[in-house]
């Protein structure tokens, strides 16, 4: 089989994972309190589009068509029908994500039977978290309790691929514990936090706090900050913001407990699934997309113009939330936006002239 026309197949999955990523803006800018046409069901669909929609396609997807094998791909496939459906039937399309959910952990656990290493252990774990949280979603738990679950689930995930990437440094034996205890310490969080509120946010932010401070110092980004690759710097860069927000998410956890609703929720959950897992997507896309596509990317200094933005308008969003400014924190949450449209117009730019 031509190769390059088998990569050629696999863009309608990234472009179910897109598609909800759009929805889930939009449903964001409504939950944000923008006026903008809408439909019934959508604004409620934020949290699950972009965690169990976009994320829910893009990650499996990569692990997919790294292994080849092709069961693996009704994970993405799953997920990616499941948020269409959501939008119209919520209770089928969150049963047809929490399947895709259950694929794509199986799909880790062939990976940590092939390597029983502490990397395909953790990302089994961050995966088995999700498949958790999808569970209680449907058992009928609200997404603020269950949302922990979800955290676990991206933390734990990106945690162990950046373990895996960071084993060129060979990290001493006694760091390698570390991470495990901290990785431990988020999971028991996580579950505490179904039972206790606040014991379960203060355990997992503290986790979280500590494994920001753990990557910033032993991740491969520490080294590659300053390397004379131009791409391999704005990567790094992408990875050390990302750790950071990472690390300002649990101090709010650690401080404030567990959060509901309102602004200090809004600033709790978005220091981790904007500044610390979209840093990550916009560092690695430059690695997935070559890996999904079998074509290239080409870097151009203008990457960091929307890495700039999204930390500068996440800083304006957090500080109105912790201010209580209305407006600023909508204003911050726009150019949130704003930032993840340049990032998806100029990696679809860059990998039509990668391939030219």
């Amino acid at each position: 089989m031509d190769p390059m026309k088998l990569q050629t197949r696999f863009i309608p999955f990234l472009a179910l994972a897109i598609l909800a990523l759009l929805f889930a803006m939009w449903a964001g800018l409504l939950r944000l309190g923008w006026i903008l046409p809408t439909f019934p069901n959508l604004a409620l669909a934020h949290g699950p589009l972009m965690i169990s929609g976009f994320l829910g396609v893009l990650i499996p997807l990569e692990r997919a068509v790294a292994i080849r094998q092709k069961w693996m791909f009704a994970a993405p496939l799953a997920a990616g029908l499941g948020w269409v459906s959501l939008l119209f039937a919520p209770g089928f399309g969150a049963i047809l994500m929490t399947v895709g959910s259950i694929v794509a952990f199986f799909i880790l656990v062939v990976m940590a039977r092939r390597e029983p290493v502490i990397h395909t252990f953790t990302m089994a774990v961050g995966m088995l978290s999700w498949v958790l949280g999808n569970l209680l979603w449907i058992s009928g738990f609200p997404i603020y309790q269950l949302v922990h679950w979800w955290i676990c689930y991206l933390i734990l995930t990106i945690g162990g691929e950046r373990l895996e990437l960071s084993r060129v440094l060979r990290p001493a034996p006694q760091q390698i514990r570390a991470f495990g205890i901290l990785a431990l310490a988020l999971l028991a969080g996580t579950i505490l936090s179904l039972f206790n509120a606040n014991g379960g946010a203060r355990l997992s932010g503290f986790a979280m706090l500590a494994l920001s401070l753990w990557f910033l110092k032993n991740d491969l980004a520490a080294r590659n900050i300053h390397h004379p690759i131009p791409l391999t710097r704005y990567i790094a860069y992408c990875l050390f913001a990302g750790f950071i927000w990472m690390g300002v998410g649990g101090a709010l956890q650690l401080i404030y407990g567990a959060t509901y609703a309102g602004p200090l929720y809004d600033a709790a959950l978005h220091t981790v699934f904007v500044g610390f897992v979209m840093s990550m997507i916009f560092g690695h896309a430059p690695i997935i997309f070559p890996a999904i596509l079998g074509a290239p990317i080409k870097f151009y200094p203008a990457f960091y113009a929307h890495l700039a933005l999204l930390h500068f308008s996440l800083l304006l969003r957090v500080t109105g939330d912790l201010t209580n400014q209305v407006e600023l924190r909508k204003f911050g949450g726009l150019l949130n936006e704003v930032a993840i449209l340049t990032f998806l117009g100029m990696t679809v730019y860059s990998v039509l002239r990668g391939k030219r």
